[in-house]
């Protein structure tokens, strides 16, 4: 029997593979008794808005690379997006509530998985710890004193607003540059609107100021107001970017994207608005865009801390630890940053443990794919290791003569699946 702690997207992923291939599985779970502040429901694999699986470009995007790499490698998460996926253009977007319900019965109905819904407080001799970025003190406290002390930074999430209390004769119906099929809801701004819109957000209440470092702000999880503090055009060459959004004939000053949350579009999410402004202070400022005047909030943003390892120091290319091979850690707290890497790194855990388990050699992916790079990114020897997202310049080299972007992008991208179909037979 092995041991997973944790029922997010790696522990998941993770625990599928592994039950599937005859092996008994204990999963843990601290919901529904105790929740992280990132966590609303009580299922498994809960994400935090409906785009959070980003791009569907095999050949034109790392992520819809890495996306396509676990296709092959058989992901319950890919299985599940396919289920619940909702228009959303060029990007994988799915009902968040239908996802974490697939998933979770999913794994329910397994035999060989026995479910426990149990906070861990020790960590166990062996198995895979995929607790997430927001790891519950006690057994953050028993990782620091295995390991010494972790890193951290600050994350941040993006508001929901009710359909329908959108002012809708001020929005069109568009993807960029046509991409898709209208599944975004854009809501333009003049120039006397941006510029009051990013004067009050610059002069807004944020909640819990004092707890947060702006160097500990991850890059890609910047809160819409660090942003606007920046330069008053930031947000406008942004997410507020009105490129490809002409509207007959006429291109906005600024444009704010709405995406559904879910298949029924009764729910939208403020695109790229992650956010620490104090609740009131998000319903004051965001309602300054005119589409959103009367808008109503099904849920705010929200700031928290994410916790991450030391991976070059303490973890092997397999995830398992340096001092004790036989305990595996997968997710976010590794170092692979977003919900796509994060379930990659619990699927390969799976398979490390279980060629582990029949007492057979590691065997890790080239980084000529994004699961090989990642592997090896977060084992590597780095004096200022931070968490990384899938990208292309994470891949192993060799199309540095290639000018054309998009051309070098696809073939990196074919080189990439050639490497993981070998890796899987290899296996």
């Amino acid at each position: 029997m092995i041991k997973i702690i944790g029922a997010g997207l790696a522990g998941s992923e993770a625990a599928y593979y592994l039950a599937r291939r005859g092996v008994e599985v204990e999963l843990t779970d601290m919901k529904p008794e105790k929740r992280t502040p990132a966590h609303s429901g009580n299922g498994f694999a809960e994400l935090v808005c409906s785009n959070s699986l980003k791009s569907s470009d095999v050949y034109g995007n790392a992520c819809g690379l890495l996306k396509e790499e676990l296709r092959i490698l058989g992901s319950l998460m890919m299985e599940a997006a396919e289920y619940t996926k909702v228009p959303a253009g060029g990007a994988l977007a799915v009902d968040r509530e239908k996802f974490s319900e697939y998933i979770t019965q999913k794994l329910q109905a397994m035999p060989n998985i026995n479910i426990v819904c149990r906070e861990e407080c020790e960590l166990p001799e062996s198995g895979i710890v995929a607790t997430g970025p927001l790891t519950a003190d006690k057994l953050y406290s028993a990782i620091e004193e295995k390991l010494g002390k972790t890193l951290h930074f600050y994350d941040a999430t993006a508001p929901v607003v009710s359909a329908d209390s959108i002012d809708y004769a001020k929005t069109f119906s568009m993807s960029r540059y046509g991409k898709g099929e209208g599944d975004y809801l854009n809501c333009p701004m003049n120039k006397e609107e941006y510029e009051t819109f990013v004067t009050e957000l610059l002069g807004a209440e944020r909640a819990q100021l004092h707890a947060f470092e702006k160097r500990e702000i991850f890059e890609g999880c910047m809160p819409v107001e660090v942003m606007a503090s920046r330069g008053k055009d930031t947000l406008r060459f942004g997410m507020l970017k009105p490129v490809g959004l002409e509207f007959e004939g006429v291109r906005p000053y600024a444009v704010l994207q709405l995406r559904k949350e879910n298949a029924a579009g009764t729910s939208y999410g403020l695109v790229g608005f992650q956010t620490n402004l104090k609740f009131a202070e998000q319903r004051r400022v965001f309602s300054l865009i005119p589409a959103l005047k009367n808008a109503e909030f099904e849920r705010y943003g929200v700031m928290h801390r994410n916790t991450y390892l030391p991976s070059p120091e303490v973890l092997n290319e397999d995830f398992s630890l340096k001092d004790n091979p036989n305990l595996f850690f997968a997710g976010q707290m590794t170092g692979v940053e977003g919900y796509v890497e994060s379930a990659m790194s619990g699927l390969l855990c799976g398979i490390h443990a279980y060629r582990r388990m029949q007492g057979k050699e590691t065997l890790v992916p080239q980084d000529t794919c994004v699961c090989g790079a990642l592997s090896h990114y977060v084992a590597r020897e780095n004096r200022h290791f931070e968490p990384m997202n899938a990208n292309y310049g994470i891949l192993g080299s060799g199309f540095e003569r290639v000018r054309d972007k998009k051309e070098k992008k696809r073939l990196l991208s074919e080189r990439a699946l050639q490497e993981i179909n070998r890796w899987k037979e290899e296996l």
